[in-house]
């Protein structure tokens, strides 16, 4: 197959291909660039070296598609892409010449004989199923006897290729969808696979310049302490930076409906819902709109505290735990108490959904944690010493695991399939934990004022520290959030909001308002802006932009009633 030098330079992306070098092997062996190894150099900080630089645009412009303009690059700089030599194979690659191919691969001066012989083996492969194509059965034959099988690179592919060639219907001119998989690759194809192979200053790989850039503005937007946004468009044309306007700072709603302390509230994984629950025995079922917040239904028919609520996957149920109580399973449209779960003798201390929503989990106060079906069959408990009295509870995204704090200082993260249990230990009491929603890591709130944040991805790992907020008497929660969870908030029982920067851990905000101690904190999960505050004053705090303050009827909002409340004490 004979091809234009244009159809050459059309498919294999690359430079100019010259026409074939006449003369020995040994003026076909790859040599160093002309440039290469020189003091020239381009940019302020003398990093970056001309004939690579070059050489990368080149390569960008052919990718592009932009032919003339690269070949235009390549004359006016005196920088080929590709040598001589490099040039000579690819033609040799994209007109079959697969023997003269090897050989000129010989002679590009690699070290590597790992390398030959891969890069020798694709070529050789690529031989074959064009004779099998052709239905040169007898040759194909041979070249996998006598050139493939010799290189011992991958046995199994040598064995599945055999397979081919008894096959009878591999040279028919009727083929299933699977056996047209077996139909040779084109040689474009080859070349893309060769280029991820061999070594880039040999052949430049596909997409480079593209990669540094993309580069250079992720390396910009993960050094921006305040980025925070989708929406924030990031140029080539300048460097990428976000103002302090883009973390919710600004109390836009003040939520009164509850008559006690506020203990804990999260949004539902949609971020339409948000859900309280209150020393008050109510839970509240809030509704998210785009200019405020509003209750959907208050529910009331528990007879104790409620210690914390549990969205369902799909967000149409909401499970409300009774402080050593009962479980409710609730109905998010209607209101309607579905189901109540409980054990006699026991009283439950926290509530979990697995992730297809078709069981839920609760630790008790014997220190077991069961599995229920929705209907309330119990399925399995694991007892002996696996959560405590006031005990968080999560599950991992892919249901494997449950995690509970099992001890004062520890906390179990239990492999219910496989039975395994691994733990994190600190040196401090544990008050409560709050788990990623990729389900990675696990933020850990201590009785020392610390929050610690774990990679729970194989042996647990120490990640980073959080420090500033004040914690002496109760239970103060923390959440991730923000774009791709890039913040960490914090309650804290000097009435603030703590906010730190996860990757820096540098504390960016403190916010004002509530006048007792802030139990919890949730950042809406589809909405970067919005985040929500629940506190002892009674009161729930909906936190967004300075620039969307307008949005609710009032310039500042009101405080409760001026009274400072601290966990059932005025």
């Amino acid at each position: 197959m004979k091809l234009s030098s244009e159809e050459l330079r059309r498919l294999s992306n690359g430079s100019a291909i010259k026409e074939t070098v006449v003369g020995s092997s040994g003026d076909l062996m790859a040599r160093p660039l002309q440039s290469e190894g020189g003091e020239e150099v381009v940019g302020s900080k003398g990093v970056i070296k001309k004939v690579e630089f070059v050489r990368i645009i080149a390569k960008a412009l052919y990718s592009l598609g932009y032919i003339k303009s690269g070949a235009r690059l390549e004359e006016e700089s005196g920088i080929p892409l590709h040598s001589s030599v490099v040039n000579v194979f690819m033609r040799q690659i994209l007109e079959g010449n697969w023997d003269e191919s090897v050989v000129t691969l010989h002679n590009f001066g690699l070290t590597d004989e790992k390398t030959i012989k891969s890069a020798s083996f694709l070529i050789l492969e690529q031989k074959f199923l064009e004779l099998l194509d052709e239905e040169k059965v007898m040759d194909a034959l041979k070249t996998l006897r006598t050139e493939i099988a010799p290189l011992s690179v991958d046995n199994s592919r040598v064995r599945e290729l055999s397979s081919y060639i008894v096959s009878p219907s591999y040279g028919s001119s009727v083929r299933s969808p699977k056996q047209d998989t077996l139909r040779a690759r084109s040689r474009s194809k080859l070349l893309e696979e060769l280029q991820k192979l061999l070594p880039p200053t040999v052949m430049i790989p596909e997409g480079r310049l593209e990669h540094l850039v993309e580069q250079a503005l992720v390396l910009q937007r993960d050094a921006c302490m305040f980025h925070n946004s989708l929406d924030k468009e990031m140029s080539l044309y300048s460097d990428h930076h976000c103002g302090r306007d883009q973390i919710p700072s600004q109390a836009l709603q003040i939520l009164q409906a509850h008559t006690d302390e506020v203990w804990f509230l999260k949004f539902s994984h949609d971020g339409k819902y948000l859900a309280s629950s209150s020393n008050d025995q109510s839970a509240i079922i809030w509704e998210v709109h785009e200019t405020g917040v509003s209750l959907k239904h208050k529910l009331s028919s528990h007879d104790k505290p409620l210690s914390s609520v549990s969205w369902s996957p799909n967000d149409h149920q909401l499970l409300t735990c009774g402080a050593e109580e009962v479980i409710r399973r609730w109905d998010v449209s209607s209101g309607e108490c579905l189901h109540v779960y409980e054990k006699t003798g026991l009283g439950m201390v926290s509530c979990g959904w697995s992730p297809d929503g078709k069981w839920i989990f609760s630790g008790l106060n014997d220190k077991s944690i069961c599995m229920w079906e929705l209907d309330g069959k119990e399925l399995e408990c694991w007892k002996g010493q696996r959560t405590l009295k006031i005990s968080d509870l999560e599950i991992t995204g892919d249901g494997k695991h449950i995690i509970s704090i099992c001890r004062e200082t520890e906390i179990l993260l239990l492999d219910r399939e496989a039975k395994v249990e691994r733990f994190i230990e600190e040196d401090q009491p544990i008050t409560s934990f709050s788990l990623s929603r990729d389900s990675r890591f696990l933020l850990v709130n201590l009785l020392n004022q610390e929050i610690h944040l774990w990679n729970i991805e194989g042996d647990p790992k120490l990640v980073s520290k959080y420090r500033g907020h004040k914690r002496t008497r109760f239970i103060i929660r923390s959440c991730f959030g923000g774009l791709d969870e890039s913040f960490i908030a914090s309650g804290s029982e000097d009435s603030l909001v703590y906010i730190w920067h996860r990757g820096t851990r540098e504390l960016i905000e403190s916010l004002p308002g509530h006048s007792g101690a802030v139990n919890c904190v949730s950042w809406n999960p589809a909405n970067p802006h919005m985040l929500a505050s629940a506190s002892d004053d009674r009161t729930i705090r909906i936190w967004g932009l300075n620039n969307l303050s307008r949005s609710v009827k009032q310039k500042e909002p009101r405080h409760s009633n001026g009274i400072h409340y601290c966990n059932g004490g005025t």
